[in-house]
């Protein structure tokens, strides 16, 4: 049976509760990290519109990853 979505969202805000799987909060901040450096390399060469429609992209793309979707 699935799992009432209310007591997932009350987990998040109970500090003593032990997660049942890894929140993957690592990779997100390592993926984060790693785009913004390649897309800040891009704008400091030259290449702003690229480096700025990649930080957009990965914005949309992280926020989406962050929700659930």
């Amino acid at each position: 049976m699935a799992e009432d979505d209310f007591r997932r969202w009350e987990r998040e805000f109970d500090s003593g509760a032990p997660d049942d799987e890894p929140s993957g909060a690592r990779g997100l901040v390592l993926a984060a990290g790693m785009t913004a450096t390649g897309c800040a390399a891009m704008i400091a060469l030259g290449e702003v519109v690229i480096g700025s429609a990649g930080l957009v992209l990965s914005s949309v793309i992280l926020l989406l990853w962050r929700i659930g979707l």
